[in-house]
Parts: C-alpha cells; sequence; structure tokens
C-alpha cells in the first residue's frame, strides 16, 4: 500500500466483519478506514481523493440505504458498493437506483467483492475528473460579464452575429467585440471548442 492508494471506507456494525473486510481489502492494496455506524462515518471529513464505500445495509440507527440518501446532495457523489445478510430484490433496485455501483449477499466471494471495489474506484475517478472539468468552465464564465454571458449563449445555439445583435438589441459591430471577447475568455479556438465546453457544463445560467 503506499500513501497514494485509494481509500475504502467500510461502514458496518459487526466488528468482526469491519476486521475481516480491513484484511482482505488492505491485501488488495486499498488503505482502509472503518465506521462503527453511518452517523461515525458522516461525522468523518470528505474524502479528497480516489475512494469508494463499503455499506452495510442494516444498522442500527441510520441504516445504510438512509447513508446513501443523506450522501446524495453532497457536492461528490460517493461510489458505494452494498454488502448485506439480508437483502432483498426492492432493496437491491433501490440502492442501484440510487447510484450503487454494486450490491452484494453475504456470504459472498472475496473475488466478487474486490471486483466490485475496483469499478466503484474507478467510477470515483472518473467522476471527480468530470467535477474538475466542469469546475474549470464555471470559473471561466465567472470571467464574462452579464452581457458576454448572454452573447456566449447564443453563439453556442448557431446564431449569427446580426440574428445576435437583433435578439439583444445592440449592433452587430458590438457582437463582434463581445464575441471575440467570449472566444479569449473562455480560451476557446473555435465555435465548435466553445459548443463543447458548453455541452461540458450542461447549462449556461445568465448571470443577472
Amino acid at each position: 500500500m503506499t500513501a497514494s492508494a485509494p481509500v475504502v471506507f467500510v461502514v458496518d456494525d459487526d466488528a468482526s466483519v469491519r476486521k475481516s473486510l480491513t484484511r482482505l481489502i488492505s491485501s488488495a492494496g486499498y488503505a482502509v478506514k472503518t465506521f462503527a455506524s453511518a452517523r461515525d462515518y458522516l461525522a468523518h471529513a470528505p474524502p479528497k481523493g480516489p475512494c469508494c464505500l463499503i455499506l452495510d445495509v442494516r444498522m442500527p440507527g441510520l441504516t445504510g440505504l438512509e447513508l446513501q440518501e443523506a450522501l446524495a446532495g453532497a457536492a461528490h457523489r460517493r461510489s458505494i458498493v452494498f454488502i448485506t445478510g439480508h437483502g432483498d430484490v426492492s432493496m437491491s433496485v433501490k440502492a442501484m437506483k440510487g447510484g450503487a455501483v454494486d450490491f452484494l449477499t453475504k456470504p459472498f466471494d472475496s473475488k466478487d467483492l474486490l471486483a466490485a471495489i475496483q469499478r466503484a474506484v474507478a467510477k470515483d475517478v472518473r467522476d471527480r475528473g468530470d467535477e474538475a472539468k466542469v469546475s474549470d468552465i464555471q470559473a471561466r464564465v465567472r470571467t464574462l460579464t452579464p452581457r458576454e454571458t448572454e452573447v456566449f449563449a447564443l453563439v453556442v445555439t448557431g446564431m449569427l452575429n446580426k440574428q445576435i445583435g437583433a435578439a439583444l438589441g445592440i449592433g452587430e459591430k458590438t457582437v463582434k467585440v463581445h464575441r471575440a471577447r467570449v472566444m479569449d475568455k473562455m480560451r476557446a479556438g473555435s465555435v465548435a471548442e466553445l459548443v463543447r465546453l458548453a455541452d461540458g457544463l450542461g447549462v449556461i445560467a445568465a448571470k443577472e
């Protein structure tokens, strides 16, 4: 295990399960942190690097599914692998609809768990990369003036300068100036690249 190893958080109220999972997961090269309850996990500082969460479904107090719901609103969505000794189809469906990577019923094969962890960590890495890209685009958009933001939103729809001018009630030459500034501030070399940035952002919200 290295200092940069992905972290696997294990949340299970059974001490023997936490111990055995720590031994197994550590042997695969991951860092492991365990918690006896969902509330103990929530009190822990959010992870900064690649990680995933191994979560027991039924626990005293806050259940695994309730913890999943509590984490749904976080800035970074956790990659979760559920484990349970009392699973049923409805639980599995609810967990997977909530974005879980896998739902394993005890006793499960260690290879299945490690494979699920590998998928969960890979998903977390992808999600973090996507979030970083969106954050970078958002930072560029924040450098635009309200008028430049309006021009940006119309340029990416394919409108011509003359059409943009008519829509905003400004001259075509003024549109050209704003358009050039948008391209510069967004660091886009072409309209196609500007469109890709807008697609990455998802929604362009005009500043008030």
